[in-house]
């Protein structure tokens, strides 16, 4: 379980989280919604050690987390950024054996390999193709498989449907629900409320930095506020 408690971010002066405490239980697919500016993303960099808390704390499974991002992947938590960021100069084989760098077994690197083109075949027939001359939707399953390649127990995912025409967006929330499937627990940064909130156990609502709601996915979906505010559903 990821527990982040009172958590507090700043950039210079401007405050982006606002005495944060939420929990993110293990085998759960838990959402995070909001509008641009809201700490959405922050949260993801917090957990992942990429920003410095101006206070409060955050803990994996009762260990805290002010340790270097890398220590943070090798303990099973990975993200998957905003905007992809694959290494476009590099073919796909090696953007994926980039994302184990953690790994010094070649033998497991191998069969992570596997399991990745096995889940995203489309790679597989693109592995000597440069990462930049897939399509936006290729570049997305190339993200999340280079993340799935360090062997992560949790997956954090920013905004993975963002810029991507309404068929593949539901293919990478189909995506989701298969690597739901496989045991990982994921916490899912999205501005499509709706697709995010019809999958999500669980889901936490953002407002400028501070935490306003929380509930199930089907409770959130019902809430007024949700409604009006994110599903565009006046009551």
């Amino acid at each position: 379980m990821i527990k982040l408690q009172n958590v507090s971010v700043k950039y210079g002066e401007i405050t982006a989280l606002i005495d944060v405490s939420l929990e993110i239980q293990d085998g759960k697919i838990v959402s995070i919604i909001g509008a641009n500016g809201a700490g959405k993303s922050t949260t993801i960099n917090a957990i992942c050690g990429l920003v410095k808390l101006s206070k409060g704390a955050i803990f994996y499974n009762d260990i805290k987390l002010n340790i270097s991002p890398q220590e943070i992947v090798k303990m099973g938590i990975v993200q998957v950024p905003e905007g992809r960021r694959i290494f476009p100069s590099i073919s796909v084989e090696e953007n994926l054996i980039l994302g184990a760098y953690i790994i010094k077994n070649k033998t497991e690197i191998k069969m992570n390999m596997e399991k990745v083109y096995t889940l995203f075949p489309i790679l597989k027939k693109r592995k000597r193709q440069l990462g930049g001359t897939l399509s936006g939707g290729e570049q997305q399953m190339l993200a999340i498989a280079r993340a799935l390649m360090s062997n992560p127990k949790v997956l954090l995912l920013d905004e993975p449907s963002l810029g991507l025409a309404p068929k593949l967006v539901l293919s990478i929330f189909d995506m989701i629900l298969e690597l739901h499937r496989s045991g990982l627990t994921i916490l899912l940064v999205e501005q499509n409320a709706s697709k995010a909130l019809s999958i999500s156990d669980y889901s936490f609502v953002f407002e400028t930095g501070r935490l306003i709601a929380e509930g199930s996915g089907k409770e959130m979906i019902d809430n007024p506020i949700v409604k009006k505010a994110y599903l565009s559903i006046e009551e």
